[in-house]
C-alpha cells in the first residue's frame, strides 16, 4: 500500500534504522518524531546494530503500535547485497515473533538513502518475506511514493 508506516494500525512497524540506531532521515526520522523522545533513549543500549540484524523497542508514542523493530539494510554496492538485505526482513520478523506480534507493516529497507535499486530491493523483499518461517499474520508493505508502490505490487505479480 502507499502511506505513511507511522498511521499504520499493526501491531509493529520496522523502520530502516542506521547502526547506531540513532535516528535519521527518510523514514527512520519519521518514525522517531512520532514515537517520541523515549524511544531513542530505549534504542541507545542496544545499538551498535549490524546490516542484516534487528532489534525492538516499545513503540511509546505510536500507539495503537506497541513496538518498534528497528532493522539495518545494507548500503548497496551491488547484487550481492541480497542477502543482507533479506537477512533485515527475516530478522524483522523474528524480533515480531518475539514479542507475539501478528502484524507488522515494513518501509522499503535500504531503497531510499542508501541506494539499493528500488526495483530489486522489492524484489529481494517479496522474497525475502515469502520465504520466511514466522507466526506474523499479516504483512504490509507501505511505500511512501508510486515508484516504490508499483516496483512492490510488480514483485508481488
Amino acid at each position: 500500500m502507499r502511506g505513511d508506516i507511522t498511521q499504520q494500525d499493526v501491531d509493529a512497524i520496522v523502520t530502516a534504522a542506521n547502526e547506531q540506531l540513532r535516528g535519521g532521515r527518510g523514514v527512520d526520522g519519521a518514525v522517531h518524531a512520532a514515537a517520541g523522545p523515549h524511544l531513542l533513549e530505549a534504542c541507545r543500549p542496544l545499538a551498535p546494530c549490524p546490516a542484516g540484524s534487528a532489534v525492538i523497542t516499545p513503540a511509546f508514542d505510536l500507539a495503537p503500535v506497541k513496538w518498534v523493530i528497528h532493522t539495518v539494510g545494507p548500503i548497496y554496492s551491488g547484487p550481492q547485497d541480497a542477502v543482507v538485505l533479506a537477512s533485515a526482513y527475516k530478522t524483522s520478523l523474528q524480533r515480531a515473533d518475539g514479542v507475539g506480534a501478528t502484524s507488522v507493516a515494513f518501509p522499503a529497507i535500504s531503497a531510499g538513502v542508501y541506494g539499493y535499486p528500488g526495483d530489486a530491493a522489492a524484489r529481494v523483499s517479496v522474497e525475502a518475506l515469502r520465504t520466511a518461517t514466522t507466526e506474523v499474520e499479516v504483512v504490509r508493505l507501505v511505500a511512501f511514493d508510486e515508484t516504490m508502490h508499483g516496483w512492490w505490487a510488480e514483485a508481488l505479480g
